[in-house]
């Protein structure tokens, strides 16, 4: 049997509130699509060595 999952804390919270605005975001602006939405940012590659990227 499983314990039952504690109430998440302000942090996590507010990252899930974070992620949720920045997922519907990008459905909003993709829309209509047919690829899936990434709401992460993927690493740079060898050939993007020139490029800057903020958080």
């Amino acid at each position: 049997m499983t314990k039952p999952r504690a109430a998440p804390n302000d942090a996590e919270a507010s990252e899930k509130r974070r992620l949720d605005r920045a997922l519907e975001e990008g459905l909003e602006e993709t829309f209509p699509g047919s690829d899936p939405v990434n709401v992460t940012q993927p690493a740079p590659s060898k050939a993007d060595h020139h490029v800057k990227r903020s958080d």
